[in-house]
C-alpha cells in the first residue's frame, strides 16, 4: 500500500474525504499486464499467453492445467478469470483474491506451486483495471469482481460453497471478507489482512468513520465459517496489530499463524505457511 502525500493529508484532515480516492491511493497498484488473453472463433475458448515478466516456472503440461475466461461484473466491467486445476482429487477449491502489486499471469506460477502442494484446485481473478480485466480499481468494483468470480466458480464449474475455500492476500482479503460476509463456505484463510485503509494510513485511528474504505473490522463479525488468519509479526505495510485485531472478532477463528520474523511480502517463503495450510486443509476441516 502506499503512503500519502503531506498535502494529501491535509486534504484529508480540511475536507471531506471520498473513500474511493482514499482507496485508490492507498491500495491499487496494478502491473503492466504479464499476460493476454486470445479468444477463438467461436467465442468460447481462450488461450493464456504469458509474457517473460510473468516469470512462469513449470512446463506445458502444467500450464494445459490452467483455463481462462472472462465475465462481466454487475459494474458492467469484464475481468479475467483463471481455474487451475492442481488435484484431480481435490476436495476444496480456493477463491483466491490475490495482492496490490501483481495479476494473474505473475501468480499463475504460485498457484500450481501452492494448488498441488495442499491438494487443492486454484479459482483466481484479476481485478478490474488488472491484467486482462477492463475498468479501473476501486473498493466497489473489487466487491463486484468477487462476486462475478463466486457466480462463475460456482456456475460454470458446479462447485458448491461447502467446497470453496475464500482466499483473501492483503488488499485481496477485502472481497473475501465482504464475500465471506454474505456467504457461507468451507472456510476463510486471510492472509496478512487490513483492518480499514483509515487504520493503515493513521494507526491511533480506533473506529470507522463514515468515509473510510475497506472497513474489514466491521464485516468480520458477520463470517459464520471458519477463519484462518496468517500475518507476519514484522510486516512493514499493514501492521501485525491488524491480524491480531481481526483474529479477536472472528466468530469462528481457528489457531492463527503468526510468522515470526516475516515482513509483508515474504510469509509464504516460511515453512510454517504450507504446514499450517496443509494441516487446516487436510486435517482440521474435516472435523469442523
Amino acid at each position: 500500500m502506499n503512503n500519502l502525500s503531506f498535502s494529501e493529508l491535509c486534504c484529508l484532515f480540511c475536507c471531506p474525504p471520498c473513500p474511493g480516492k482514499i482507496a485508490s491511493k492507498l491500495a491499487f497498484l496494478p502491473p503492466d499486464p504479464t499476460y493476454t488473453l486470445m479468444c477463438d472463433e467461436s467465442g468460447s475458448r481462450w488461450t493464456l499467453h504469458l509474457s517473460e515478466r510473468a516469470d512462469w516456472q513449470y512446463s506445458s503440461r502444467e500450464k494445459d492445467a490452467i483455463e481462462c475466461f472472462m465475465t462481466r461484473t454487475s459494474k458492467g466491467n469484464r475481468i479475467a478469470c483463471m481455474f487451475v486445476r492442481c488435484s484431480p482429487n481435490a476436495k476444496y477449491t480456493l477463491l483466491f483474491s490475490h495482492g496490490n502489486a501483481v495479476d494473474l499471469g505473475q501468480m499463475s506460477s504460485f498457484y500450481i506451486g501452492l494448488g498441488s502442494r495442499i491438494n487443492c484446485n486454484i479459482f483466481s481473478y484479476d481485478y478490474s483495471g488488472y491484467g486482462a480485466s477492463s475498468g479501473k480499481p476501486t473498493e466497489k468494483n473489487l466487491y463486484a469482481d468477487i462476486d462475478a468470480a463466486w457466480v462463475a466458480l460456482r456456475t460454470r464449474y458446479g462447485i458448491r460453497p461447502e467446497n470453496v475455500i475464500i482466499y483473501g492476500q492483503s488488499i485481496g482479503t477485502v472481497p473475501s471478507v465482504d464475500l465471506a460476509a454474505r456467504y457461507e463456505s468451507a472456510a476463510v484463510i486471510l492472509h496478512s489482512p487490513l483492518t480499514s485503509g483509515m487504520r493503515v494510513a493513521f494507526p491511533d485511528t480506533k473506529k470507522t468513520y463514515c468515509f473510510d474504505a475497506f472497513p474489514n473490522i466491521d464485516k468480520i463479525s458477520k463470517i459464520t465459517s471458519p477463519v484462518l488468519i496468517i500475518h507476519g509479526t514484522e510486516d512493514e505495510v499493514i501492521d501485525f496489530s491488524h491480524g491480531l485485531a481481526l483474529f479477536e472478532r472472528c466468530q469462528r477463528p481457528v489457531e492463527p499463524l503468526w510468522v515470526e520474523g516475516a515482513g509483508h511480502n515474504d510469509v509464504e517463503l516460511y515453512g510454517q505457511y504450507l504446514e499450517r495450510l496443509k494441516q487446516f486443509v487436510s486435517q482440521e476441516l474435516v472435523n469442523l
